[in-house]
Protein backbone atom coordinates (compact mmCIF):
# COMPACT_ATOMS: atom_id res chain seq x y z
CA UNK A 1 0.00 0.00 0.00
CA UNK A 2 1.42 3.56 -1.21
CA UNK A 3 1.66 6.63 1.32
CA UNK A 4 -1.67 8.18 -0.48
CA UNK A 5 -3.64 5.29 -0.23
CA UNK A 6 -2.92 4.97 3.39
CA UNK A 7 -3.46 8.76 3.88
CA UNK A 8 -6.54 8.48 2.79
CA UNK A 9 -7.41 6.15 4.20
CA UNK A 10 -6.70 7.40 7.54
CA UNK A 11 -9.74 9.86 6.96
CA UNK A 12 -11.99 7.53 7.15
CA UNK A 13 -10.57 5.11 9.66
CA UNK A 14 -10.47 8.05 12.62
CA UNK A 15 -13.67 7.85 14.50
CA UNK A 16 -15.45 11.07 15.22
CA UNK A 17 -14.51 12.46 11.79
CA UNK A 18 -14.78 12.97 8.11
CA UNK A 19 -12.85 16.45 9.04
CA UNK A 20 -9.55 18.11 8.66
CA UNK A 21 -9.65 18.89 12.60
CA UNK A 22 -9.54 15.03 13.49
CA UNK A 23 -7.39 13.80 10.98
CA UNK A 24 -4.42 16.03 12.53
CA UNK A 25 -4.28 13.67 15.58
CA UNK A 26 -4.23 9.71 15.40
CA UNK A 27 -5.45 7.15 17.72
CA UNK A 28 -8.91 8.91 17.91
CA UNK A 29 -10.58 5.69 18.82
CA UNK A 30 -9.73 7.24 21.94
CA UNK A 31 -12.58 9.69 21.68
CA UNK A 32 -15.05 7.16 21.38
CA UNK A 33 -17.36 6.70 24.92
CA UNK A 34 -17.02 3.54 26.77
CA UNK A 35 -19.21 4.33 29.78
CA UNK A 36 -23.15 3.91 28.47
CA UNK A 37 -23.86 5.78 31.07
CA UNK A 38 -21.53 8.62 29.84
CA UNK A 39 -22.92 8.10 26.38
CA UNK A 40 -26.30 8.56 27.41
CA UNK A 41 -25.36 12.32 29.44
CA UNK A 42 -23.86 13.11 25.81
CA UNK A 43 -20.79 11.39 25.29
CA UNK A 44 -18.74 13.15 27.56
CA UNK A 45 -19.04 13.11 31.41
CA UNK A 46 -15.86 13.13 34.14
CA UNK A 47 -18.49 14.11 37.16
CA UNK A 48 -21.42 11.33 37.73
CA UNK A 49 -20.75 9.15 40.96
CA UNK A 50 -21.66 5.73 40.38
CA UNK A 51 -21.03 2.67 41.15
CA UNK A 52 -19.76 1.88 38.14
CA UNK A 53 -16.08 0.52 36.70
CA UNK A 54 -16.45 1.74 33.04
CA UNK A 55 -16.13 5.58 34.14
CA UNK A 56 -12.50 4.46 34.52
CA UNK A 57 -11.88 5.50 31.37
CA UNK A 58 -13.70 9.02 31.26
CA UNK A 59 -11.36 10.40 34.86
CA UNK A 60 -9.90 7.58 36.72
CA UNK A 61 -10.51 9.69 39.98
CA UNK A 62 -13.86 8.54 40.06
CA UNK A 63 -12.69 4.48 40.56
CA UNK A 64 -13.01 4.85 44.81
CA UNK A 65 -16.94 4.72 44.13
CA UNK A 66 -16.52 1.23 42.53
CA UNK A 67 -16.91 -2.13 44.26
CA UNK A 68 -14.29 -4.10 45.50
CA UNK A 69 -13.46 -7.07 42.42
CA UNK A 70 -15.55 -5.45 39.63
CA UNK A 71 -15.38 -6.60 36.39
CA UNK A 72 -16.80 -5.07 33.66
CA UNK A 73 -17.71 -5.58 29.64
CA UNK A 74 -18.38 -3.17 26.91
CA UNK A 75 -19.59 -2.97 23.64
CA UNK A 76 -20.78 -0.88 21.01
CA UNK A 77 -22.19 -1.11 17.91
CA UNK A 78 -20.70 0.99 15.24
CA UNK A 79 -20.20 1.55 11.27
CA UNK A 80 -21.06 -1.63 8.96
CA UNK A 81 -17.94 -3.72 9.38
CA UNK A 82 -16.57 -2.16 12.57
CA UNK A 83 -16.68 -3.82 16.33
CA UNK A 84 -15.87 -2.19 19.37
CA UNK A 85 -15.26 -3.58 22.81
CA UNK A 86 -13.65 -3.17 26.26
CA UNK A 87 -13.21 -4.55 29.70
CA UNK A 88 -11.73 -3.63 32.64
CA UNK A 89 -11.48 -5.27 36.34
CA UNK A 90 -10.89 -2.86 39.74
CA UNK A 91 -10.27 -3.73 43.00
CA UNK A 92 -9.44 -2.05 46.30
CA UNK A 93 -6.38 -1.25 47.98
CA UNK A 94 -6.44 -0.15 51.33
CA UNK A 95 -8.86 2.44 52.84
CA UNK A 96 -7.80 5.09 50.33
CA UNK A 97 -7.19 3.35 47.52
CA UNK A 98 -8.23 1.84 44.24
CA UNK A 99 -6.38 -0.34 41.35
CA UNK A 100 -7.67 -1.07 37.73
CA UNK A 101 -7.05 -2.88 34.52
CA UNK A 102 -8.74 -1.93 31.50
CA UNK A 103 -8.51 -2.89 27.59
CA UNK A 104 -10.44 -1.32 24.47
CA UNK A 105 -10.21 -2.36 20.86
CA UNK A 106 -11.89 -1.42 17.29
CA UNK A 107 -11.39 -3.03 14.30
CA UNK A 108 -12.53 -1.88 11.40
CA UNK A 109 -13.41 -4.84 9.05
CA UNK A 110 -11.96 -5.94 5.83
CA UNK A 111 -11.52 -2.76 3.16
CA UNK A 112 -9.98 -2.92 -0.42
CA UNK A 113 -6.07 -2.16 -0.75
CA UNK A 114 -6.10 0.34 -4.34
CA UNK A 115 -2.77 1.88 -6.18
CA UNK A 116 -2.74 5.53 -6.65
CA UNK A 117 -4.79 4.55 -9.93
CA UNK A 118 -7.42 3.67 -7.71
CA UNK A 119 -7.22 -0.27 -9.16
CA UNK A 120 -8.18 -2.82 -6.49
CA UNK A 121 -4.77 -4.77 -5.56
CA UNK A 122 -6.07 -6.92 -2.97
CA UNK A 123 -7.52 -6.51 0.86
CA UNK A 124 -6.15 -5.60 4.43
CA UNK A 125 -7.73 -4.76 7.29
CA UNK A 126 -7.25 -2.78 10.17
CA UNK A 127 -7.28 -1.74 14.15
CA UNK A 128 -6.86 -0.24 17.27
CA UNK A 129 -5.65 -1.36 20.84
CA UNK A 130 -5.31 0.19 23.82
CA UNK A 131 -4.45 -1.50 27.50
CA UNK A 132 -3.93 0.56 30.53
CA UNK A 133 -3.33 0.16 34.65
CA UNK A 134 -5.06 2.52 36.59
CA UNK A 135 -4.43 3.92 40.63
CA UNK A 136 -7.13 6.08 42.40
CA UNK A 137 -6.39 7.34 45.67
CA UNK A 138 -8.74 9.34 48.78
CA UNK A 139 -6.72 12.69 48.69
CA UNK A 140 -8.87 13.49 51.41
CA UNK A 141 -12.63 13.46 52.90
CA UNK A 142 -13.57 15.31 49.21
CA UNK A 143 -11.01 15.47 46.74
CA UNK A 144 -9.63 12.47 44.97
CA UNK A 145 -6.92 11.70 42.28
CA UNK A 146 -6.83 9.00 39.72
CA UNK A 147 -4.22 8.32 37.01
CA UNK A 148 -4.21 5.62 34.06
CA UNK A 149 -1.16 4.18 32.23
CA UNK A 150 -1.88 2.81 28.75
CA UNK A 151 -0.13 1.50 25.56
CA UNK A 152 -1.68 1.95 22.39
CA UNK A 153 -1.77 0.08 19.24
CA UNK A 154 -2.60 0.54 15.21
CA UNK A 155 -2.81 -1.26 12.59
CA UNK A 156 -3.48 -0.70 9.52
CA UNK A 157 -2.42 -3.51 6.50
CA UNK A 158 1.71 -4.09 6.58
CA UNK A 159 2.00 -0.51 8.64
CA UNK A 160 1.63 -0.09 12.50
CA UNK A 161 2.12 2.57 15.00
CA UNK A 162 2.69 2.63 18.84
CA UNK A 163 2.20 5.31 21.37
CA UNK A 164 2.70 5.49 25.35
CA UNK A 165 -0.57 7.76 26.99
CA UNK A 166 -1.88 9.32 30.27
CA UNK A 167 -4.83 10.26 31.48
CA UNK A 168 -4.75 12.03 34.77
CA UNK A 169 -7.99 12.99 36.83
CA UNK A 170 -8.94 14.96 39.85
CA UNK A 171 -12.39 14.91 41.47
CA UNK A 172 -13.48 17.36 44.22
CA UNK A 173 -17.32 15.52 45.71
CA UNK A 174 -19.27 17.20 48.69
CA UNK A 175 -21.53 13.89 49.91
CA UNK A 176 -24.30 16.23 51.41
CA UNK A 177 -24.64 18.76 48.87
CA UNK A 178 -23.74 16.52 46.01
CA UNK A 179 -22.04 18.63 44.29
CA UNK A 180 -19.31 16.99 41.85
CA UNK A 181 -16.45 18.86 40.29
CA UNK A 182 -14.00 17.11 38.31
CA UNK A 183 -10.65 18.07 35.71
CA UNK A 184 -9.28 15.42 33.06
CA UNK A 185 -6.10 15.32 30.89
CA UNK A 186 -6.92 13.02 28.62
CA UNK A 187 -4.37 11.12 26.11
CA UNK A 188 -1.36 13.06 27.27
CA UNK A 189 1.81 11.25 25.57
CA UNK A 190 2.81 10.70 22.18
CA UNK A 191 3.99 8.59 19.40
CA UNK A 192 6.92 5.80 20.14
CA UNK A 193 6.79 4.96 16.20
CA UNK A 194 5.32 6.08 13.37
CA UNK A 195 3.22 4.95 10.43
CA UNK A 196 5.83 5.47 8.38
CA UNK A 197 8.33 8.41 8.86
CA UNK A 198 5.63 11.55 10.49
CA UNK A 199 4.94 11.34 13.81
CA UNK A 200 1.41 12.68 14.44
CA UNK A 201 0.13 14.69 17.94
CA UNK A 202 -2.38 12.45 20.41
CA UNK A 203 -6.01 13.28 20.67
CA UNK A 204 -5.52 15.26 23.85
CA UNK A 205 -8.41 16.47 25.63
CA UNK A 206 -8.38 19.06 28.30
CA UNK A 207 -11.76 18.51 30.34
CA UNK A 208 -13.80 20.37 33.19
CA UNK A 209 -16.76 19.46 34.73
CA UNK A 210 -19.81 19.54 37.31
CA UNK A 211 -22.76 17.70 38.46
CA UNK A 212 -25.34 18.21 41.12
CA UNK A 213 -28.27 16.61 42.26
CA UNK A 214 -31.24 18.75 43.56
CA UNK A 215 -31.69 17.38 47.09
CA UNK A 216 -34.19 15.96 47.62
CA UNK A 217 -34.73 15.77 44.31
CA UNK A 218 -34.56 12.53 41.08
CA UNK A 219 -32.98 15.24 38.87
CA UNK A 220 -29.23 15.76 38.66
CA UNK A 221 -27.63 17.91 35.79
CA UNK A 222 -24.54 17.50 33.94
CA UNK A 223 -22.16 19.86 32.49
CA UNK A 224 -19.09 19.26 30.76
CA UNK A 225 -16.22 21.25 28.20
CA UNK A 226 -14.53 19.76 25.97
CA UNK A 227 -11.30 20.34 23.85
CA UNK A 228 -10.07 22.98 25.56
CA UNK A 229 -7.05 22.46 24.24
CA UNK A 230 -8.35 23.26 20.56
CA UNK A 231 -10.16 26.01 20.20
CA UNK A 232 -11.34 25.86 16.32
CA UNK A 233 -14.84 26.74 17.11
CA UNK A 234 -16.53 28.96 19.90
CA UNK A 235 -17.17 27.97 23.07
CA UNK A 236 -21.19 27.30 22.83
CA UNK A 237 -19.70 24.14 21.03
CA UNK A 238 -17.82 22.89 23.30
CA UNK A 239 -20.56 22.29 26.07
CA UNK A 240 -21.99 18.72 26.54
CA UNK A 241 -25.19 19.25 28.92
CA UNK A 242 -26.90 15.67 30.84
CA UNK A 243 -29.29 14.91 32.75
CA UNK A 244 -30.18 11.66 34.61
CA UNK A 245 -33.61 11.41 36.14
CA UNK A 246 -32.97 8.72 39.11
CA UNK A 247 -35.74 6.42 39.61
CA UNK A 248 -35.31 4.97 43.14
CA UNK A 249 -31.60 3.37 43.92
CA UNK A 250 -31.77 0.76 40.94
CA UNK A 251 -32.85 2.35 38.04
CA UNK A 252 -32.20 5.67 36.41
CA UNK A 253 -32.69 7.51 32.35
CA UNK A 254 -30.18 9.85 31.53
CA UNK A 255 -30.46 12.18 28.37
CA UNK A 256 -27.34 14.17 26.86
CA UNK A 257 -26.71 16.69 24.36
CA UNK A 258 -23.22 17.33 22.49
CA UNK A 259 -22.69 20.42 20.93
CA UNK A 260 -19.61 20.09 19.60
CA UNK A 261 -20.41 16.62 17.62
CA UNK A 262 -23.62 18.04 16.41
CA UNK A 263 -21.12 20.64 14.31
CA UNK A 264 -18.50 18.16 13.14
CA UNK A 265 -21.67 15.70 12.02
CA UNK A 266 -23.56 18.09 10.19
CA UNK A 267 -24.24 17.49 6.71
CA UNK A 268 -25.85 18.38 3.72
CA UNK A 269 -29.41 17.24 3.73
CA UNK A 270 -29.54 17.43 -0.20
CA UNK A 271 -31.92 20.48 -0.22
CA UNK A 272 -29.04 23.48 -0.14
CA UNK A 273 -29.11 22.81 3.64
CA UNK A 274 -27.70 21.41 6.43
CA UNK A 275 -28.54 18.47 9.25
CA UNK A 276 -27.49 16.57 11.97
CA UNK A 277 -29.62 14.03 11.40
CA UNK A 278 -29.96 13.60 15.23
CA UNK A 279 -25.96 13.72 15.67
CA UNK A 280 -25.31 15.54 19.83
CA UNK A 281 -28.35 13.71 21.52
CA UNK A 282 -28.51 10.95 22.99
CA UNK A 283 -30.28 8.80 25.72
CA UNK A 284 -30.12 5.76 27.92
CA UNK A 285 -30.77 3.79 31.15
CA UNK A 286 -29.74 1.48 33.92
CA UNK A 287 -30.16 -0.99 36.17
CA UNK A 288 -27.97 -0.79 39.15
CA UNK A 289 -28.32 -4.00 41.56
CA UNK A 290 -25.72 -4.65 44.81
CA UNK A 291 -23.53 -7.10 42.68
CA UNK A 292 -25.08 -6.90 38.94
CA UNK A 293 -25.13 -3.45 36.87
CA UNK A 294 -26.64 -3.01 33.26
CA UNK A 295 -26.41 0.28 31.14
CA UNK A 296 -27.90 0.94 28.00
CA UNK A 297 -26.87 4.29 25.60
CA UNK A 298 -28.15 5.30 22.02
CA UNK A 299 -26.13 7.51 20.21
CA UNK A 300 -24.64 8.99 17.28
CA UNK A 301 -21.05 8.92 16.78
CA UNK A 302 -20.34 8.46 12.72
CA UNK A 303 -22.62 9.60 9.78
CA UNK A 304 -22.89 6.58 8.28
CA UNK A 305 -25.49 4.88 11.19
CA UNK A 306 -26.07 5.12 14.78
CA UNK A 307 -24.61 3.75 17.96
CA UNK A 308 -25.95 1.24 20.89
CA UNK A 309 -23.81 1.00 24.09
CA UNK A 310 -24.19 -1.71 26.60
CA UNK A 311 -21.95 -2.44 29.98
CA UNK A 312 -22.42 -5.09 31.81
CA UNK A 313 -20.45 -5.14 35.45
CA UNK A 314 -20.54 -7.84 38.22
CA UNK A 315 -18.79 -7.41 41.65
CA UNK A 316 -17.11 -10.99 42.37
Amino acid sequence: MNRVVLSALCLWLFPLTGWAQESQTAFNFLRLPVSAHVAALGGDNITIQEDDASLLFHNPSLMNNVSDRTLNLNMMTYMEGAVTASASYLWASGERGTWGLSGRFISYGEMKETNVAGEQTGTFGARDVALGGSYCYALSDHFSGGVTAKLIGSYIGNFSSVAAGVDLGLNYYHEDSEWSVSAVARNLGGQLSAYEDDFERMPLDLQLGVSKRLVGSPLRFSATLVRLNDWEYGIGHHIVLGGDLMLGEQFYVSMGYNALRSKEMRVSDGDDGESTHGAGLSFGGGIQLERLKLHVAYAKYHVSSTSLLVNFSYTL
